[in-house]
């Protein structure tokens, strides 16, 4: 069964100390971080990532989406809040697999819940992220990828008759 993660983004900047504290020299850098550790927790947790800004204040803005080495990152209509969007995509996914949705607002998580999906607070998804960047870097420290290579754990004389073999020097 496949797993979505749907974020509010600015949940999440306002959430995380890290976003919080670079919104305040840049909100748009704070988004371009935030979809950067999404991509990474995508990536290592296998769940489809949907990142939510909302853009409801924004005089004429068009609801825009475009996809960051392979996490969805929309932008909402002017007049549409994230908490609609978000409602809208937990009632599409939701057919397609289990998901899951980042938020601390209160009344969007009693939606989501009603609309089949399960939340997870900013602060848990913080911490899943920085436990699964943990285990990655222990996984990946344990040795090097040629390691795992079979030519690498073959005895000397048997890589040598294979490499011959490869070579077509073997009668």
């Amino acid at each position: 069964m496949e797993e979505y993660l749907v974020v509010d983004g600015y949940n999440v900047i306002y959430a995380w100390p890290e976003l919080d504290r670079l919104k305040e020299t840049s909100l748009e850098h704070a988004r371009q971080r935030l979809v950067d550790m999404m991509v990474n927790h995508a990536a290592l947790s296998g769940r489809r990532v949907v990142v939510v800004f909302d853009a409801h204040q924004v005089r004429q803005a068009l609801e825009r989406s475009e996809v960051v080495d392979g996490v969805e990152v929309i932008y909402t209509a002017e007049g549409e809040t994230a908490d609609s969007l978000i409602e809208r995509l937990v009632r599409e996914l939701s057919a397609r697999g289990r998901v899951y949705v980042v938020t601390f607002d209160w009344a969007e998580q009693r939606m989501i819940l009603g609309g089949g999906a399960y939340r997870i607070t900013p602060r848990e998804l913080l911490e899943q992220v920085r436990r699964l960047e943990k285990e990655s870097r222990r996984h990946y420290r344990q040795g090097k990828p040629a390691d795992a290579y079979l030519e690498n754990r073959l005895a000397g004389k048997t890589r040598s008759i294979l490499e011959k073999w490869r070579r077509g020097k073997i009668d």
